[in-house]
């Protein structure tokens, strides 16, 4: 447990430094966590309850239109927050799901306990807003890649920012992230070279 708070301390330091009582209370409310391969964390109409910090495996979050198409929306591996953030903040129910595509291992918390610290120490409120606004620049960012390039464009901005993805992530759901169908996506993984 102790080495998996240390990646916690360090991701979260280097997002905002706390003092080390604030890191001590926030420390506190994490427990391990673990699922299998294909596991819905959560569903599409839940709550999410629990924020996570992955120690181990690769999840991703997507949603499913009407009509049955998948569209997925992010990926989280070792190590990063995870959930459905926007469902978690506003304690409303998701629109998207959120599924385990390796066995994963996690530190878990709870809405209440973080919503707890939060209203105890301001410092844990800007470490917060520092960390929604990271996240915010880069869905802009990543609205601005979807809608204006083209495949390739999209494709080499993957293979630039996260390149390890190729292995560790099946490729019909990178296609699906990027949205281009399969066959575009099998052309460019044999044509592109960065």
């Amino acid at each position: 447990m102790q080495a998996a708070l240390e990646h916690l301390r360090k991701v979260i330091f280097a997002i905002h430094p706390l003092q080390e009582n604030e890191w001590a209370d926030f420390a506190a409310i994490w427990q391990r966590f673990d699922a299998k391969r294909k596991t819905m964390l959560t569903k599409a109409g839940e709550t999410e309850r629990h924020l996570y910090f992955v120690l181990n495996g690769v999840q991703r979050g997507f949603y499913l239109h009407d009509a049955g198409k998948e569209a997925t929306i992010v990926f989280s591996y070792p190590f990063s927050f995870s959930g459905i953030v926007d469902s978690f903040l506003t304690q409303q129910p998701s629109r998207f799901f959120l599924e385990t595509l390796t066995g994963s291992k996690f530190l878990r918390t709870e809405y209440r306990q973080v919503n707890k610290l939060l209203m105890r120490y301001h410092n844990f409120q800007t470490c917060m807003f520092k960390a929604l606004s990271f996240t915010f620049a880069g869905v802009l960012e990543r609205q601005i890649e979807i809608q204006c390039f083209s495949a390739e464009e999209k494709f080499r901005v993957l293979l630039r920012r996260s390149p390890h993805v190729l292995q560790l992530i099946p490729h019909k759901y990178l296609a699906s992230y990027l949205g281009l169908d399969a066959t575009t996506f099998s052309k460019l993984l044999g044509s592109v070279r960065l």
